[in-house]
């Protein structure tokens, strides 16, 4: 695995994560636990932006690195093949 994939999978868990703490304060009535579930959630932003940033970086240092593309190409492969036969 790359690390361009290892960020990616690390960002799609913090995404996650900062998802399921914004539930928690929708779901808790406790006033300081909802403040401190929507803290964490903005402190998980703000990291996901930070790391998604970092991502972007490296992808233009190092095409090889871009997940998005890399994962693209076997389906636009075999779509290819499909349309010869």
């Amino acid at each position: 695995m790359t690390i361009g994939n290892k960020m990616h999978q690390t960002l799609a868990s913090l995404e996650g994560a900062k998802a399921n703490m914004k539930t928690f304060a929708l779901e808790t009535e406790d006033k300081t636990a909802k403040q401190m579930f929507a803290q964490y959630a903005q402190q998980l932003d703000s990291i996901c932006q930070g790391i998604s940033s970092r991502c972007n970086y490296i992808e233009q240092q190092e095409p090889q690195y871009k997940v998005f593309q890399n994962m693209m190409q076997p389906q636009q492969q075999q779509q290819q093949q499909q349309k010869q036969k």
